[in-house]
């Protein structure tokens, strides 16, 4: 795979021809205005277009669920008090898979969208690519807005072909979080190196006599291929290679990698929770009850594990292999295209407010996402925040490592097929090398159509 940009500071497929040639109103019922014409260049960027001229009542799609209504409640109000033009009702659609099914949904139909809304980082390129996504390109150069301050990585992971068609909201990456009562006794760590991980699982796990595993070494999500991907990337493994139309996944390593994983869950090392709905949570219980040294998943997540452990918590940057980079996660802010020009000029307002530097922070304490502004860092506040978590240090350690995600339009496809062989083999057995093979050739005719 072509490298993907440096990190910034925090880091930051079918559903194309769905979302092509459809037309019709925004949220506001008008006709849509659609984007910038070709003729329109940024240098003749009138800001007065962009300006928000009378009330207007917006909704805002997002995926934060209940833990986090209280931060929402606070942040949309704050914003509605700040200003008489715009009310935000804030609107809880689900899951970033149940609210991208929304999104499409009403594209395609080109009603009831929203003025704005969150999407899952690997979706951007699919959005891109559809024309769903307004380019913020002249709103920014009309307001003068910063947007260097998130970083070059963080711009890239949130543009496409060029365009800024979103801007970084909640960002996170991936990390292993552990029970350090667990190691402090044991006296070990999370090993830096996939080399070490082997004498790591024998140590931390804790196997019966009648094969039954009482603490699992670490617990792997098989939900989302997200988690276990950059064990393929930093030892070589191209995803999608150069020609954008095959993938490496079929190959010597990564069914190394694989037979590898396969053979600590045949011995009671790890757990692979598959992708049922309730996955997360599953393992998250193991987690919580001591039944687990350590779990895979999103920085996101620490304020949550905190508030239910009755154990000191420790974060850890995954073991790496030739390299040790990781990837974005998490979500950006869009503006569907199909809106017209009033409800895109009140969304762009809210937008900016909730990318804003005094509210990043808020963000990060309520949700244990990453603060995404660099400016944050120089701030006395930002400087509390480490204080207050001390575990994020090993993410602010690493952060030129944390990487944009892989952006292809048949992304969420092959993803799909990636995830769930894996938890095929994992899960049900079989020959490594056959099952890894078997997947690459379905992942490359997706890609081939693409």
């Amino acid at each position: 795979m072509k490298k993907r940009g440096i990190a910034l500071l925090m880091v930051a497929a079918m559903m194309a021809g769905t979302l092509s040639g459809c037309s019709g109103g925004g949220s506001t019922g008008k006709a849509g205005a659609g984007g910038q014409t070709e003729a329109q260049t940024v240098a003749e960027v009138d800001p007065s277009l962009y300006e928000v001229t009378e009330p207007i009542t917006i909704k805002w799609w997002h995926a934060l669920e209940e833990q986090y209504s209280e931060t929402v409640q606070k942040v949309v109000d704050d914003f509605n008090k700040s200003q008489d033009m715009i009310t935000v009702e804030a609107e809880y659609i689900g899951s970033y898979k149940k609210l991208n099914e929304a999104l499409v949904a009403a594209h395609a139909a080109g009603t009831d969208l929203p003025a704005i809304t969150v999407a899952n980082t690997p979706y951007v390129a699919e959005y891109g690519a559809g024309g769903l996504t307004e380019d913020l390109t002249p709103y920014i150069q009309a307001s003068g807005y910063d947007l260097k301050d998130f970083g070059e990585g963080m711009i890239t992971a949130s543009s496409y072909n060029g365009k800024q068609v979103s801007l970084p909201f909640l960002i996170s990456t991936q990390i292993v979080y552990y029970n350090k009562d667990m190691a402090d006794e044991l006296g070990i760590e999370i090993p830096e190196k996939w080399d070490d991980m082997d004498a790591f699982l024998e140590k931390t796990s804790k196997v019966n006599d009648d094969g039954t595993t009482a603490v699992y070494g670490t617990i792997m999500p098989g939900w989302d291929q997200w988690y276990y991907e950059t064990f393929y990337l930093n030892q070589g493994v191209k995803i999608i290679n150069d020609d954008q139309v095959t993938t490496d996944l079929g190959d010597e390593k990564a069914v190394e990698i694989a037979a590898k994983i396969k053979e600590w869950c045949d011995k009671g090392y790890t757990y692979w929770t598959g992708t049922a709905d309730d996955a997360s949570s599953i393992m998250r219980q193991h987690f919580i009850d001591g039944e687990a040294f350590s779990v895979v998943h999103t920085s996101s997540l620490y304020t949550n594990y905190l508030s239910q452990c009755n154990f000191e918590i420790g974060m850890a940057w995954l073991p790496g292999g030739e390299t040790k980079n990781q990837e974005i996660g998490g979500c950006v802010l869009l503006i569907p295209s199909k809106n017209d020009q009033a409800t895109k000029n009140a969304a762009w307002q809210f937008m900016q407010y909730l990318c804003s530097k005094e509210v990043n922070l808020t963000w990060a304490r309520g949700t244990g996402y990453i603060p995404t502004r660099k400016s944050v860092l120089t701030t006395d506040e930002g400087k509390a925040f480490l204080e207050e978590k001390p575990a994020f240090q090993c993410i602010f350690d690493n952060l030129d490592l944390i990487q944009p995600r892989i952006q292809h339009k048949a992304w969420s496809q092959m993803a799909n097929i990636w995830k769930n062989d894996m938890a095929q083999l994992m899960l049900e057995g079989g020959d490594a090398q056959e099952s890894m093979e078997k997947m690459a050739e379905e992942i490359d005719d997706v890609l081939g159509d693409s």
